[in-house]
């Protein structure tokens, strides 16, 4: 999304400046002094997404340690002598069990190894698509949807 506002704000900004500027050079004008121009147009342009540039990453900056201020690090976990370790191991091998745990749920219901009624069913359902989801982003619910229409389209 910033980078949707840093282009809005400032993409294009030479190529804008030189259209309206174009018809107000004189008629005797060399096009060496018109390259020229169209060239101190871009640098202001480089120069202007040069500052929004560093001021998204100060931005993001900001964002990441006010969240390690607020929520704690890694390394603040440590402190905590076996209950630390474990939280940091938790954390870390979530992704992998909630994964698997999908992919046997899943395995064991296609196969029809689980007669499930329409009440579990959808609750399968709702756990693929926030394990999908909330785990694995949007990119993995792009992927999976065309098997999920493929599938149900033949049924």
């Amino acid at each position: 999304m910033i980078d949707k506002i840093l282009s809005a704000a400032t993409g294009g900004l030479a190529e804008t400046i030189m259209g309206a500027v174009k018809d107000y050079f004189p008629p005797d004008m060399k096009e060496d002094d018109k390259q020229k121009f169209a060239l101190a147009f871009k640098n202001v342009e480089l120069q202007k997404q040069t500052q929004v540039d560093k001021a998204a990453n100060e931005a993001e900056k900001n964002i990441n340690e006010r969240i390690a201020a607020h929520e704690g690090t890694a390394k603040d976990l440590m402190s905590l002598p076996v209950v630390g370790r474990l939280l940091i191991f938790a954390r870390g091998c979530q992704r992998p069990v909630w994964g698997f745990a999908t992919m046997y749920i899943d395995f064991m219901w296609f196969s029809n190894a689980w007669v499930l009624n329409e009440r579990q069913e959808s609750a399968v359902w709702v756990i693929n698509l926030l394990v999908l989801g909330f785990l694995f982003g949007e990119r993995a619910i792009k992927n999976v949807m065309p098997l999920v229409a493929q599938y149900f389209g033949k049924k």
